[in-house]
């Protein structure tokens, strides 16, 4: 009997029985959105340290190709031999190679077609349904007549679909190289009717064709401290993981051919006629205008001809991570300096007639704009030249790049949209020579470290070559809809780009809008601008991962920033910051010294009545926060005399309260209205909680009218 009394004088006290605990009592995780990172970013060591700078033990391994390469115009194939000489610089033992073979995607027995859902359309067009349903695949992919070692001996090797196991006989220690010899060939694809990021465009009218080869030598793999061989799959979008190293390569063409590679051309003696030379002396010292090297009407004349002979181009190209080039009878070729804080590299463009004037008029200039831009805000573009080609797709390579627009208006003219659309994906690819080509991330993996980064500057040199220019992606508003979309078909940009929806939006988008958002409203473009120029130039030739990106941001500017990542990088959380309450006091004396503030429930407000309060009005603010992103408050009070002011709170504000948080605010002047982001700089997905007094619809309507424009 006295220890069920005991017992019960025990759950009476502490309200608990033995081998319970009250809802109170119960733990939980750090669910603080200012939590650090730590347990998210991998250990920093000697080779990649706590400050996002690469370690005193940093290494990175070099890759050296010499290739003959024959382009068969008449039977569209490429054929090739290349010598590699892989440098084992890490500190291991390796007792293979990865090569990829990123042409193996498009082979008959190609995996890529099998991975993609598919249903029966109720209607389809006779070439789709022959193309789908009737033809043979095409037979792409690599042949690969051999590999040799360099006394000629075979090595063996075994091909997994997109990559390639080089067997070695004997391990590759640290500090030693390793020479070998692959040999191969294999069938162009029409990039216009089959798709692709490299191929060939056939014109019907004059029998040519316009070629953009690029992934077209077996290229080895990265090998790192972070990922050891990164030989993932190509399926297809997520893009390429490459080591540097220098370049010798000849490229054999038709006699007639006009030829854009990545690297110095080094005898122009021999491919060039003398009047091109000439015209290419006067470009070199031409910086207001692009000098015609080769005209359209000399363009022309030499498409009605297909040339028997051949010529080989000679290149060298010094410390580039890939090789790429672009030739055909048809191009027309234009040239002008850029200079570049005092040194002078040539921006230059190829294109046939069916792409001018467009290309006459903006390719090369947008060239050279974006080489003056993205210097500025990372480093000086350390390479000679920068090419823009009439390609007719997106895509980048060292040096080189191959790109949409032609006139699309009846007098061959061509519209806004058409110019402001190649304006944009050349600005777009030419800045990629920064990121990857030279900034050089894992684009396999991390596809907003290249896409992201490169379309923030973009914006930069966009608006600096027409400050008009009509944004179709960074700016907080354009993101909003994507962000507020079905979250089933969202992931966060940390995540890898085969498996997202929404690739634009996830890789390039949003990306680009958070940067943007630190720089014009975070951390201010001072900071920002200092802390993104020393990640460039910290990483420049090098492989930097998303930590390096976000210690170094913090580490160079002084601002903690792990709420920002964690947000909007590792979640689909979305901005939705509103105005819950107002509440109006005033001022009274009260006694022993005391002002006694009063809440004011009356339809007007009365000033306050303390003769020691020198301001008259007091309010009470009420901000709640529906959506998970933390934010600063940016918010606008305008007065009864309609002046307006601002005042930012900084994101910090809901360090304690996740939820809701509240301000005190007094003035000389009474309020009228206040407005959460008037300027729409934080992406915020639902504006009619953002004003008080409440918006009316139909002003509500004009608000969600300038979120549009």
């Amino acid at each position: 009997m006295k220890t069920r009394r005991l017992l019960l004088a025990i759950i009476l006290v502490t309200g608990t029985a033995f081998g319970q605990k009250t809802q109170t009592q119960q733990g939980h995780t750090n669910q603080n959105k200012f939590k650090q990172l730590k347990e998210l970013l991998p250990t920093p060591n000697l080779q990649r340290t706590a400050s996002g700078a690469p370690g005193v033990k940093y290494t990175q391994q070099k890759v050296d190709y010499t290739m003959d390469i024959l382009l068969d115009d008449e039977n569209t194939r490429i054929y090739g031999n290349e010598t590699i000489t892989y440098h084992n610089n890490s500190d291991d033992t390796l007792t293979y190679l990865w090569v990829q073979l990123d042409q193996n995607m498009r082979a008959a027995d190609s995996k890529t077609p099998d991975i993609q859902p598919n249903d029966i359309p109720k209607s389809t067009s006779t070439k789709r349904f022959n193309k789908t349903y009737v033809d043979a695949p095409f037979d792409g992919g690599f042949k690969i007549e051999n590999v040799l070692n360099i006394d000629n001996t075979p090595i063996s090797y075994t091909v997994n679909q997109t990559m390639m196991r080089i067997n070695l006989s004997a391990p590759l220690e640290s500090g030693n190289t390793f020479e070998f010899k692959i040999k191969w060939w294999y069938n162009i694809n029409n990039h216009r009717t089959d798709g692709g990021r490299s191929g060939y465009e056939h014109f019907p009218a004059d029998g040519n064709n316009n070629y953009v080869i690029a992934q077209f030598y077996p290229r080895l793999c990265v090998y790192d401290n972070v990922e050891g061989w990164q030989n993932d799959q190509f399926w297809g979008r997520s893009e390429f993981a490459l080591e540097f190293g220098d370049f010798t390569v000849n490229i054999t063409t038709p006699e007639d051919h006009m030829l854009g590679a990545t690297g110095i051309l080094t005898n122009e003696n021999e491919v060039l006629t003398r009047t091109e030379l000439k015209r290419l002396e006067k470009a070199k010292t031409t910086f207001d205008a692009p000098v015609l090297i080769r005209t359209q009407e000399e363009a022309e004349k030499i498409e009605k001809n297909k040339s028997k002979k051949t010529k080989t181009w000679k290149f060298f190209a010094e410390n580039v991570r890939d090789y790429a080039f672009a030739t055909s009878r048809k191009f027309i070729w234009d040239a002008m300096a850029v200079d570049i804080n005092g040194k002078t590299v040539m921006a230059y463009s190829l294109y046939s007639k069916e792409a001018n004037p467009l290309y006459g008029d903006h390719s090369t200039r947008a060239v050279a704009q974006t080489l003056k831009t993205y210097s500025k805000y990372t480093f000086d573009y350390p390479y000679h030249k920068a090419i823009s080609v009439d390609g007719q797709m997106g895509m980048e390579y060292p040096q080189i790049c191959f790109n949409p627009g032609r006139p699309d208006l009846p007098d061959g003219g061509y519209s806004d949209r058409v110019k402001y659309l190649m304006i944009k994906v050349t600005v777009h690819e030419v800045g990629h020579n920064f990121f990857p080509m030279i900034v050089n991330s894992d684009e396999r993996q991390w596809t907003w470290m290249d896409e992201g980064l490169n379309s923030y500057v973009e914006m930069l040199a966009e608006l600096a070559y027409d400050p008009n220019f009509p944004m179709r992606r960074g700016l907080p508003k354009n993101i909003v809809k994507y962000m507020a979309g079905d979250q089933s078909r969202i992931a966060p940009i940390m995540s890898k780009g085969d498996y997202v929806y929404e690739f634009g939006n996830n890789a390039y988008g949003k990306p680009a809008t958070a940067l943007w958002i630190l720089r014009e409203t975070i951390m201010g473009k001072e900071l920002f601008d200092h802390a993104f120029r020393t990640y460039s130039q910290r990483w420049m030739f090098k492989h930097p991962t998303p930590a390096d990106f976000f210690r170094t941001m913090e580490d160079a500017s002084g601002i903690d920033l792990d709420w920002f990542w964690r947000g909007w990088f590792y979640s689909t959380d979305v901005t939705d910051i509103g105005i819950e309450n107002v509440r109006k006091f005033y001022a009274e004396d009260g006694d022993n010294e005391k002002v006694n503030f009063i809440e004011d429930t009356s339809k007007g407000l009365k000033i306050n009545k303390s003769k020691t309060a020198k301001s008259k009005y007091f309010y009470e603010i009420t901000f709640n926060k529906p959506g998970g992103l933390v934010m600063p408050i940016l918010v606008e009070y305008t007065y009864d005399d309609g002046t307006t002011e601002k005042k930012t709170y900084p994101a910090q504000i809901w360090r304690y309260n996740d939820k809701q948080v509240t301000k005190a605010m007094h003035s000389e002047k009474q309020i009228t209205k206040i407005v959460i982001d008037p300027n729409l700089e934080t992406a915020d997905v639902d504006v009619s909680n953002n004003s008080f007094p409440r918006e009316k619809k139909d002003a509500f309507s004009k608000f969600k009218t300038k979120m549009k424009n």
